[in-house]
């Protein structure tokens, strides 16, 4: 896709984020749409995946880390026809395979469930390494939560993935600089963000994570990197593109009213 189209799409999927965790009266829309613009140009133009072979052995390896952004990565799978759109409205019901946190179990084109914050870095890294030793030309991304890089694991992940130059590997930030207590900066200040990856052996790029032609960039720039893995530290917005919601924690992790849903609908018009 080209860049006006992804933002077409992109649109489409805060629309997904928003009806489905209505629909589904509980979830987490501020880290969703924050993350979305990051997520629809991986999933509809970096990524190389098969939405009907989601087995492929050749295919690009995506691990959402900060699982509980579950909404917007079910959007992309939808969207990009792993699934019906229509399957969206079950987020959350009994019975549904699209849960609270993805499942690889019960849903295609889930390569590993997470949740457990701090975790999806570490499985980026053996997927990488994995890949690396069998000589597969295979891509590695994984997007993890600001907050979440306070995780004591994540820079255990971090020293392997620069010991063994995993240049097949890219981290994403989605450095909106809120998380479920409050800023990041006051629970538990993680700057300076950049100069720490670097410390730890990692190329690192700073971009615009709302727009495209910077993110398109960033990701290019990852996969022409030969000796390292890329950290992609993306400031972003949460809540972007819901005027009530931008830049504030209280939406974190809450459901909007059908009447607040229509209003952000009607802004994603």
């Amino acid at each position: 896709m080209e860049i006006a189209q992804l933002i077409t799409t992109a649109k489409k999927i805060r629309q997904d984020i928003i009806q489905m965790i209505t629909a589904a009266g509980s979830g987490h829309p501020g880290g969703s749409l924050s993350s979305t613009d990051l997520m629809t140009a991986l999933y509809f133009n970096k990524l190389r995946h098969r939405p009907k072979e989601p087995s492929w052995p050749d295919r690009d390896r995506f691990v959402l880390s900060k699982g509980h952004c579950a909404p917007v990565l079910y959007a992309c799978l939808a969207e990009s026809g792993y699934f019906p759109v229509t399957q969206l409205l079950t987020l959350r019901k009994l019975g549904s395979c699209l849960q609270g946190h993805p499942s690889c179990r019960s849903l295609a084109g889930v390569e590993v469930s997470t949740g457990s914050l701090g975790m999806g870095l570490s499985v980026a890294v053996g997927m990488a390494l994995g890949a690396k030793l069998d000589k597969k030309n295979i891509r590695v991304y994984c997007l993890m939560g600001d907050g979440e890089t306070q995780e004591g694991q994540i820079w255990e992940a971090a020293m392997s993935a620069g010991h063994y130059h995993l240049e097949n590997l890219c981290g994403i930030i989605d450095y909106n600089h809120l998380q479920i207590d409050g800023r990041v900066e006051a629970v538990m200040n993680i700057a300076p963000v950049a100069d720490k990856w670097r410390a730890f052996g990692w190329h690192v790029i700073e971009i615009d994570g709302h727009d495209f032609k910077q993110i398109l960039s960033s990701y290019d720039q990852a996969a022409a990197n030969q000796d390292k893995p890329t950290m992609i530290v993306a400031h972003t917005i949460k809540g972007k593109g819901v005027s009530f919601m931008e830049d504030k924690e209280e939406w974190h992790g809450k459901a909007p009213s059908k009447e607040l849903a229509a209003k952000a609908l009607q802004e994603l018009s």
